[in-house]
């Protein structure tokens, strides 16, 4: 058997799964907007350019729905899967089915990482790491004495809560539609805010007390389609610092444009999803791992994400032909109300 890591792979292509080497997976549903698959194989041919070893590996993509997760698990251990990322929706599904999870990531109570143990998974959670790089290599801005408006309440927002208090922001505001959703990720950081002045509140009503100069985080799935709503009303904040979108593909959501009309910096998804994947690379590994690989631009393309856009060179162009970088970024579109921002 000789997958293709191009194809979207199920279940049923997993029971017959036989292939010489170590193989990677990112599980998701959907899944086929994924560019994870392109990133990890352009990073592992540069690191067997060095450690022949790496030759062999390669990761692929599956398309598994929510109730099939315990069985996907499962399988991918019974056939030698070295490690998984988890995208939506399995990132909190998951902590319930490992052997065993990262003290790091039991805060979050979400993981996106698995590595394998004999007995089982281990869980990480790199999205975190995966934000605070992106913000400081796309906006130039350090969660540590920030002020912090965050839209959502699923996996990925938990992991970007808990960095936000970790690097021990100024304040956190977490805005969310559903209450009890709200309310759940508000009790899990109570023990961990240390005196920063954690709130939630509706989108649809943002407070007057808002701070000015906050930077705003979109962590929903808002934004996906060209047809979604903005996830908040821009014109009810105070003086926003910047935006980070965590959606990268499509590449400029409406939230985005609207902020650049505004003139603010803005930043898509695409660095944070660079990161926490090399981050992950590394706990598979236990290797240094080539981060401007994974970038799916060679370095001195210019910065893709500041405008909020992948500029057309980046995706077809001269930038993504480089040797060094041996695939094409395709922004695919993508129909579904799941978020396309973690994997």
């Amino acid at each position: 058997m000789n997958p293709d890591p191009a194809t979207t792979f199920t279940l049923e292509d997993l029971e017959s799964w036989s292939r010489p080497g170590v193989s990677l997976a990112v599980l998701g549903h959907p899944i086929r907007h994924s560019i994870s698959p392109a990133m990890h194989n352009a990073a592992l041919a540069v690191m067997a350019e060095t450690e022949p070893a790496y030759a062999t590996w390669r990761y692929f993509r599956f398309e598994v729905p929510p109730e099939e997760l315990p069985r996907a698990l499962g399988l991918l251990h019974a056939k030698g899967f070295l490690g998984v990322n988890l995208t939506v929706p399995h990132k909190i599904l998951a902590v319930s089915q490992v052997a065993l999870v990262d003290p790091a990531a039991r805060p979050v109570g979400a993981v996106n990482t698995l590595r394998r143990r004999a007995d089982g998974w281990e869980g990480f959670n790199t999205d975190g790491y995966g934000l605070a790089a992106g913000l400081r290599e796309d906006l130039g801005i350090e969660l540590t004495g920030a002020h912090v408006i965050l839209l959502g309440a699923g996996g990925a927002a938990r992991g970007a809560a808990v960095e936000c208090l970790s690097r021990r922001c100024a304040s956190l505001h977490i805005a969310n539609r559903t209450r009890e959703n709200l309310d759940g990720l508000l009790a899990l950081l109570a023990p961990l805010a240390g005196g920063v002045r954690v709130t939630g509140f509706d989108p649809a009503r943002p407070p007057a007390d808002l701070p000015e100069g906050a930077v705003l985080i979109n962590a929903t799935s808002a934004g996906l389609k060209a047809t979604d709503p903005l996830p908040i009303d821009l014109a009810a904040l105070s003086a926003l610092r910047a935006v980070y979108d965590m959606i990268y593909n499509p590449a400029e959501t409406a939230l985005l444009s609207a902020v650049r009309a505004c003139g603010l910096p803005a930043a898509n998804g695409l660095s944070m999803l660079v990161h926490q994947g090399a981050r992950a690379l590394e706990i598979w590994s236990g290797a240094a791992v080539p981060v401007a690989t994974m970038a799916l631009r060679r370095p001195g393309c210019g910065k893709t994400a500041r405008s909020g856009a992948v500029p057309p060179s980046t995706r077809t162009g001269s930038c993504a032909s480089n040797s060094a970088v041996p695939f094409q970024l395709i922004v695919i579109p993508v129909h579904s109300s799941n978020s396309a921002k973690d994997s």
